[in-house]
């Protein structure tokens, strides 16, 4: 079963870090976290995280997480995205990745994380 990854504002994961637990203003407005399978996750960062150059991809073992994962449609797409309903428990996370656009503003998937 491959990882799942969530793009995190760096100073949210630290605080989250020192909680145990990951829970972000998506989780109060919609119900859940947006998560990527690895496939996903650059078409997200592009689209949504542009310019940004505080965040962390977090990589998620999907057995370690203690809340529902339910892997649903994203307005009106076709793909399927796993959405995390409830905070997330850190030690479901397996590693945490720098996550910056290069100087062109492209995003890289980091070495250490593999594609299905």
């Amino acid at each position: 079963m491959a990882n799942i990854l969530h793009i995190a504002e760096l100073p949210a994961w630290e605080s989250a870090k020192a909680s145990g637990f990951y829970a972000i203003e998506s989780l109060k407005s919609e119900g859940f976290i947006h998560c990527s399978k690895p496939s996903q996750v650059l078409g997200v960062a592009h689209e949504r995280f542009a310019n940004r150059h505080d965040l962390v991809l977090l990589e998620i073992a999907e057995n370690r997480v203690r809340v529902e994962i339910k892997y649903e449609n994203c307005e009106d797409g076709t793909e399927q995205f796993p959405h995390l309903y409830g905070p997330l428990n850190v030690d479901a996370v397996v590693a945490e990745h720098p996550f910056q656009p290069n100087e062109d503003g492209a995003f890289e998937l980091p070495a250490a994380v593999s594609e299905e």
